[in-house]
This record gives structure tokens, C-alpha cells and sequence, in this order.
């Protein structure tokens, strides 16, 4: 076995034996869903979600496909399909239990992939941490993260925010 893939066993038997939920997809390492709560102290905490990660085959030399599957808002990920700014996952790129808390503690309003999310950040920290809390109590509960029908729930509460018509909202969603 190639050093490379014994790093990416490595690294995901530690995510194994951390405190998160680790689905696997398929029979290999490389696609797997997890499931983690947001980190105590923070605007995040209480909130549960799950993301889906694919590590590529050049692991741990590039850095892996990581989206949210239930809502967040957080400047660094796409409101609709859940992708992790890019830039973000390849600057502070570590093994997923500690990459994972600190995305969430240390975000980054100058490299965003939702604009609104950065600019409240920016203009109003503490409007910003009530609409983070809101979307946690909306969406990232344990039942939005295990219960099946989160999806359709989803899509329905995202009409009921502003946005500019449905057709974008079902056009933009992701299912990963």
C-alpha cells in the first residue's frame, strides 16, 4: 500500500474513533457522510449537521470535495448546495476532526461563497449570530439531520425566506 493511502486510512479511522458519526458510502474510504455538532462556546453550538465528503485519489496531496447536506449559514458555504469554498478547505486543509470545529469557530467573510452571510459578519456581528442561530434552530437539528423528509422541509422553509423565485431555489439544490 502507497503512502498516500495509508494517510487517507489513517485519517479517516481517526474520524472513526473521534466523537463523530461516521456513515460510509459504498465499500472504499473515499466517500462517506459525517455528522457533527457545533463547537461549544460558539454561535454553532447545539447545532447538528452532517456533511458529505469525497477524498480524492491524490489524498491527502488534495484536499477532499466536502458539502453540507443540511442548511448553515456561514459565509464560507454556498446557502443552496452546501459547497465548501474551495480557497477555505485548501488554505487550513488538516485532518477533518480538526478541520471541521475550526471552520465553523474561524470564519472567513473576505473569501466568501454566501455574500449576504460575510456582509452581515462584517456590518453586524450580533445580527449575524441571531440569523446563524436561527438557521441552527431551523435546520440543524437532529432530526433535520436524520429524519429523511429534511429535504422537503427544507426546500419549503427556503421559499419561505426571501429569495428571487422557486424555480432558482429547486434549480440550485444539491442533493448530496
Amino acid at each position: 500500500m502507497s503512502s498516500p493511502n495509508k494517510r487517507r486510512d489513517m485519517d479517516v479511522m481517526k474520524l472513526m474513533m473521534s466523537d463523530y458519526k461516521v456513515e460510509m458510502i459504498d465499500d472504499g474510504l473515499s466517500e462517506f457522510n459525517v455528522e457533527f455538532n457545533g463547537p461549544k462556546e460558539s454561535v454553532y453550538e447545539g447545532g447538528v449537521w452532517k456533511i458529505h465528503v469525497e477524498l480524492p485519489d491524490a489524498y491527502p496531496y488534495k484536499s477532499p470535495s466536502i458539502g453540507f447536506v443540511n442548511k448553515i449559514y456561514h459565509p464560507n458555504v454556498d446557502e443552496l448546495s452546501g459547497s465548501v469554498c474551495l480557497d477555505v478547505i485548501n488554505q487550513t486543509w488538516s485532518p477533518m476532526f480538526v478541520f471541521l470545529p475550526q471552520l465553523l469557530l474561524y470564519p472567513n467573510p473576505s473569501d466568501p461563497l454566501n455574500g449576504d452571510a460575510a456582509s452581515l459578519m462584517l456590518k453586524d456581528r450580533s445580527q449575524y449570530d441571531q440569523k446563524v442561530k436561527e438557521y441552527c434552530e431551523r435546520y440543524a437539528k437532529r432530526e433535520n439531520v436524520t429524519n429523511s423528509g429534511a429535504e422537503d422541509e427544507s426546500e419549503e422553509d427556503v421559499s419561505d425566506d426571501e429569495s428571487d423565485s422557486s424555480d432558482n431555489d429547486i434549480a440550485g439544490h444539491v442533493d448530496l
